[in-house]
């Protein structure tokens, strides 16, 4: 199967989430003041903007790196990844809304499924790159077992279960421990580049 160079799509996809940021901070009202107590009503829909910031930076690095080991898109991986940047941009919507409402019910179970669907579609999007480019493929043993992809939905349910149940705070810090898990430094995908290029190099002297 010839596949398709992905420049436009590291492209296209860097250019989308660099746009959800700049939506995000420009829902932050400048308050009316000069005293600092004119922030602290704030505090809800800053919170909300550092964690969508935190997840919408987890995704561009993850996305990145899977780039680094993907020499080829299909057709059917360009919709993925639209996919993908579909979910990412509600972001700026659900992460207003939270905020505003200072992390009330409804709009905290709406903001951890919008990160649901995140996660689902970034997880059906490695599927298609694996799928198109073997088991074999540098993806395919980078990703591994996967117990963070694989963990990361569980603890979405657990918080969308809990802002249901009219425990939102609880949900949220669900969501928090998913972006720490992502937060710490994953060399899955450097490694293996690491190691295919000692054996590139190592034949190459042979």
């Amino acid at each position: 199967m010839s596949l398709m160079e992905k420049n436009r799509l590291e492209a296209f996809s860097d250019g989308v989430l660099a746009i959800i940021i700049t939506i995000m901070v420009l829902e932050l009202k400048v308050p009316h003041g000069e005293d600092i107590t004119v922030l602290l009503p704030l505090w809800p829909t800053m919170l909300s903007y550092v964690l969508s910031f935190v997840y919408v930076g987890i995704y561009w690095n993850n996305h990145h790196h899977m780039m680094q080991v993907t020499h080829g898109v299909s057709g059917a991986v360009l919709w993925s990844n639209l996919n993908l940047l579909f979910w990412l941009s509600l972001l700026p919507f659900t992460t207003g809304w939270m905020g505003e409402n200072h992390f009330m019910r409804w709009p905290t179970v709406v903001y951890g499924m919008n990160l649901l669907f995140c996660a689902a579609a970034y997880f059906f999007l490695q599927a298609m790159l694996i799928r198109l480019q073997g088991p074999d493929s540098l993806l395919a043993r980078a990703i591994g077992r996967d117990w963070k992809g694989k963990s990361s939905p569980v603890l979405y349910v657990l918080g969308i279960v809990a802002a249901w149940l009219d425990a939102p705070r609880l949900g949220l810090l669900f969501f928090v421990l998913v972006a720490l898990l992502w937060l710490v430094p994953d060399r899955r995908m450097e490694r293996v580049l690491s190691e295919n290029n000692a054996k590139r190099h190592l034949s190459g002297l042979g």
